[in-house]
């Protein structure tokens, strides 16, 4: 019962998750990109790594998930929707797929900009988990949440970079006070 219950909130928390972006994919549909970061799509590669192995159906026969990460998931879930909805609002029009910079680019430090630098990435860490702890056998979660890491941290790096090249000091700043995606890791 608790099994049936968590796939239902987790297959509705990915609905939620991903229609916190509709409204900032419109409004940036169509800005022109004046700074890119291209290492960030191999960043993208690892990650879209790590959600496969998250959702890979390899199990060995008779596996279930325990009640202890069914619980992990469903809370999980939510507070990543939440996370990536307060997240999209805050940065808007400015929310790429790819890191990139438009003209009118801002430095966002509002919102959960406050606390970690890329909240969105904390998100989607947080749906990987959620999904992971409701459906992953251990070593497949353990390869996809290093794969996940490895991009997330080009991804990071990537972004960082032309944050920094295009505010630098204040940028400087923002970065010595706020952490990446993980506000217990510098």
């Amino acid at each position: 019962m608790l099994e049936a219950a968590a796939f239902v909130e987790l297959a509705l928390c990915w609905i939620l998750w991903l229609a916190a972006f509709i409204k900032p994919g419109r409004q940036a549909a169509g800005k022109a990109k004046v700074a890119t970061a291209t290492a960030s799509r191999w960043g993208i590669f690892l990650v879209m790594v790590g959600f496969a192995l998250t959702w890979a159906y390899v199990r060995p026969v008779g596996f279930h998930k325990s009640w202890p990460s069914l619980a992990a998931s469903m809370i999980l879930g939510p507070l990543s929707v939440a996370l990536a909805w307060a997240a999209t609002r805050h940065l808007g029009k400015q929310w790429r797929l790819e890191a990139a910079l438009s003209d009118d680019h801002e430095l966002i430090q509002t919102g959960p900009y406050r606390w970690v630098r890329h909240p969105i990435y904390t998100s989607m860490l947080g749906m990987l988990l959620a999904a992971a702890f409701a459906w992953t056998w251990w070593p497949m979660m353990l390869g996809a949440v290093v794969a996940f890491l490895a991009g997330t941290e080009i991804r990071v790096r990537a972004e960082d970079r032309l944050l920094a090249a295009r505010f630098g000091e204040a940028f400087r700043v923002y970065r010595s006070r706020v952490r990446a995606y993980l506000p217990i890791v510098r």
